[in-house]
């Protein structure tokens, strides 16, 4: 019944393409235009270094600084720690790749690839600044309430999460027990460079699609505003940030939607995860699950913070 409703959505929509050329045109070349000028130059370099970090071992470097504390406030295991870091600091789909990364490796368990995936793949602190506040939401002001806000609410989500993942106690961030991988120095570079354009050319390929979407669904003819201020921008988040933007008037309710959305990812990032773990063997429904509680919870924060100003 599931294959056979996705069999049928994608002719309905290859069937939209051809009624509504111009707005798949439109849309197809938003996405592309988006993914060359932001999302390679910014993410291709972090996924072919973070390769490298991993497949040369040299990532216990970085988790040997960063284990003592993460390991101790999330009960995560060193290798852990530097998912955590690199999914905090590089944006999506980062942190679901190096988690699926290191659990391929051995280096994590299933079960912290699992409680690591709930909470560490968000988006980094450049897009917030650069996209959110400066390009969209214009208000200087506001950049260190968004990033502490979007920061938090995962911390704070950890500690529910890792109850249904039943994580318990703590390393001190040393364990790192997987050896030196048998590989020369140019092929784990010549390996890392093909899997990061393998990588981004997905990345990619999800942005025009969703991109495209949004082009067809903006042709529907009513705009209720649950239509403009939740579903389309829920779609894919560099097009959604901007239509909550000009579809709310009202400043508090539209920093409370976009760090909600932020904190989401949208269902593009939701894709881009997906494609990530699968070959990991990570169910993408509870993560699903746990990114709009998430988003609830920074909703929250948001709300809060517009009451208390």
């Amino acid at each position: 019944m599931k294959r056979r409703f996705f069999k049928v959505l994608i002719i309905g929509m290859f069937g939209l393409m051809l009624v509504f050329p111009k707005p798949v045109f439109k849309g197809a070349s938003a996405g592309i235009l988006l993914w060359f000028n932001i999302v390679l130059p910014t993410l291709l370099p972090f996924i072919i270094l973070s390769n490298l970090l991993i497949g040369t071992n040299a990532a216990s470097l970085i988790a040997r600084v960063t284990g003592p504390l993460f390991c101790r406030l999330f009960r995560v295991s060193g290798y852990g720690s530097y998912a955590m870091l690199t999914g905090f600091m590089c944006g999506y789909p980062m942190g679901s790749k190096v988690t699926a990364d290191l659990l391929n490796g051995g280096y994590i368990s299933r079960e912290e690839g699992r409680y690591l995936l709930s909470f560490c793949n968000n988006t980094s602190p450049m897009f917030i600044i650069s996209y959110v506040i400066w390009q969209n939401l214009k208000e200087e002001p506001l950049t260190l309430p968004a990033i502490l806000i979007l920061t938090v609410s995962p911390c704070i989500c950890s500690f529910l999460f890792r109850r249904y993942y039943h994580i318990s106690g703590h390393t001190d961030g040393q364990d790192f027990h997987v050896p030196f991988p048998k590989a020369s120095s140019a092929g784990v570079v010549d390996d890392s460079i093909m899997n990061g354009f393998v990588t981004i050319t997905k990345v990619g390929g999800y942005i025009m699609l969703f991109s495209v979407l949004i082009a067809l669904a903006e042709r529907i003819p009513f705009h209720h505003p649950a239509l403009t201020l939740f579903a389309l921008p829920s779609l894919e988040i560099t097009n959604g940030i901007p239509m909550i933007c000009r579809a709310c008037s009202d400043p508090g309710l539209c920093f409370i939607l976009t760090m909600g959305l932020t904190s989401f990812g949208g269902w593009c990032s939701v894709a881009q995860t997906r494609c990530m773990v699968q070959e990991a063997g990570l169910p993408i429904f509870p993560y699903i699950i746990e990114k709009l509680i998430t988003a609830g919870v920074t909703s929250l924060l948001a709300c809060g913070y517009v009451v208390l100003l």
